[in-house]
């Protein structure tokens, strides 16, 4: 109770990682050899969750609920109106399903263009995707990004979405690539470094994105 109550001294909104676990989480015995020797066991769901609403009755959370998200974990989420996350770099691989691909978009979720665990829009364009994707991505804009522009498409395609609430990362906003990624999983080195430098953003940056969330009326 006292660290939310911290951190929404600092913070508008709470993201929770790794939402599912509140629910059930992979326990591991200590000795085990591989994490193949764990189990399933119940979380403490609404037992953490509904002390945690009386408190704070807005409960401004939302709940990391990428991967594979049983439908116990979305009743969950549901009972205490926790919104879950969408990533558009992850919206382009042509599964019909595909929860995170821009037609789906829906109003109860938080959209981003990419985490801190994505590479940077212009990273993910220039490295990381297939001709099939840039194919479905041009199709979504009427026309082929360049590596200049689509961070700003990205950006503009999410702010002109129905979600509710949209995070860009800056480093999206400045049109940066690789080289300014925050985080790769998974490894140990070189994470977590990437600073702003001084004047950035700079007016312009700050100009076009107001013009563009005035135009999606955010």
């Amino acid at each position: 109770m006292e660290r939310v109550e911290h951190l929404l001294g600092i913070c508008d909104c709470l993201r929770v990682d790794h939402f599912r676990g509140l629910q059930a989480c992979w326990e591991i015995p200590a000795g085990a050899a591989t994490a193949q020797e764990g189990s399933w066991v119940r979380g403490p769901g609404p037992a953490l969750l509904s002390p945690l609403a009386a408190r704070f009755p807005s409960l401004p959370l939302i709940a990391e609920d990428l991967g594979t998200i049983t439908p116990d974990v979305r009743d969950l989420m549901a009972m205490f109106s926790i919104p879950g996350m969408r990533v558009l770099q992850f919206g382009f691989d042509g599964d019909p399903k595909n929860p995170h691909a821009p037609a789906a978009i829906s109003e109860d979720v938080v959209l981003y263009t990419g985490t801190h665990d994505n590479n940077t829009a212009r990273g993910w364009f220039d490295e990381e995707i297939r001709i099939e994707e840039k194919e479905r991505i041009a199709r979504v804009f009427g026309r082929m990004p360049s590596s200049s522009d689509i961070a700003r498409d990205m950006i503009t395609l999410a702010l002109d979405s129905p979600a509710r609430v949209v995070i860009i990362p800056v480093q999206d906003l400045l049109g940066l690539g690789s080289e300014a990624r925050m985080n790769l999983p998974a490894t140990t080195a070189g994470n977590w470094q990437w600073r702003l430098r001084p004047g950035e953003p700079d007016a312009e940056d700050w100009a076009w994105l107001r013009e563009r969330t005035v135009r999606a009326g955010r």
